[in-house]
């Protein structure tokens, strides 16, 4: 087989739509740095060099995080939203990797494979404001009313698919050879599950809690509604960074920081079983 290789206008081209790319996604992560050592003044100013266009101070960081400031308040939202966001993971993977299980190695005739696929594809479709109303029902007359858990279980509803649908296809990959071998032996289905097929699917299945995990930090709406003050996640206290006064510039570049270093650190420790997970590197027969 011969392969092409490109043109050095190709490679040029490419390299440049890959820096542009990069800047474009890198730029805002840049502007909350420097605009959260700034001072009120220069927020407005065109400064992205710090001690020759503006002079960085820290007292931004000292409001947000100290003691005296809302340090208190961001260290409950980051618990508030690591709970959820955790929970959320836990309840769709608990969930998701015995429905991807059955539906990758049996057959369904009265209910088809497909159409149950499709069911949980819809779930990511449905708008959640559509759902607002019974959900916010539901959870105060159960009482988790401002409590983290309530988040966790509105937020694996519509991260389950995810779950579902990765771990399905991880699940086909496996060789059913092994399996079929443990059954032989006298293993019942639940064993070979539990000790042949999850150990094998757990790259995917790290990979999926991921992927929940991220959209349950994110989400907002839910958070807005389903709590009040004691569950308040990070996602709703930076969007509480406008005040009378118009929108603190600094404040919503801090919050957005100490937002993103938990899901950030989490992705870089877990990085290999995220591709692993979903290139379905587990086994292939």
């Amino acid at each position: 087989m011969v392969h092409r290789q490109s043109s050095p206008l190709t490679r040029g081209v490419a390299a440049v739509f890959i820096t542009l790319a990069t800047l474009w996604a890198v730029f805002p992560f840049y502007w909350a740095i420097i605009t959260s050592f700034k001072n009120r003044l220069d927020w407005f100013n065109y400064s992205f060099i710090p001690f020759l266009q503006f002079e960085p101070t820290l007292d931004w960081w000292t409001q947000e995080l100290g003691p005296a400031g809302r340090g208190p308040e961001l260290a409950r939202a980051m618990t508030s939203s690591v709970t959820l966001a955790l929970g959320a993971a836990i309840i769709a993977l608990l969930l998701g990797a015995p429905a991807g299980y059955a539906l990758a190695r049996f057959r369904f005739h009265r209910w088809k494979n497909r159409d149950i696929t499709m069911w949980f594809l819809s779930q990511r479709f449905l708008p959640p404001v559509a759902t607002m109303i019974p959900i916010f029902l539901m959870v105060r007359t159960v009482g988790l009313l401002d409590t983290p858990w309530a988040l966790a279980i509105a937020n694996a509803t519509f991260t389950l698919p995810f779950a579902v649908l990765i771990l399905r296809d991880t699940f086909k990959e496996l060789p059913i050879e092994l399996e079929e071998a443990a059954l032989v032996d006298g293993a019942s289905p639940f064993q070979v599950f539990r000790l042949i097929a999850l150990p094998l699917a757990a790259p995917a299945m790290v990979a999926a809690g991921i992927i929940c995990f991220a959209f349950s930090w994110n989400e907002f709406l839910f958070a807005l509604i389903l709590t009040v003050k004691n569950a308040v996640p990070m996602t709703v206290i930076i969007a509480g960074s406008e005040h009378t006064k118009g929108v603190i510039f600094a404040d919503v570049a801090t919050r957005v920081l100490t937002g993103v270093i938990p899901p950030a650190i989490l992705a870089l420790l877990v990085q290999r079983y995220i591709v692993r997970g979903l290139t379905f590197g587990a086994v292939k027969g």
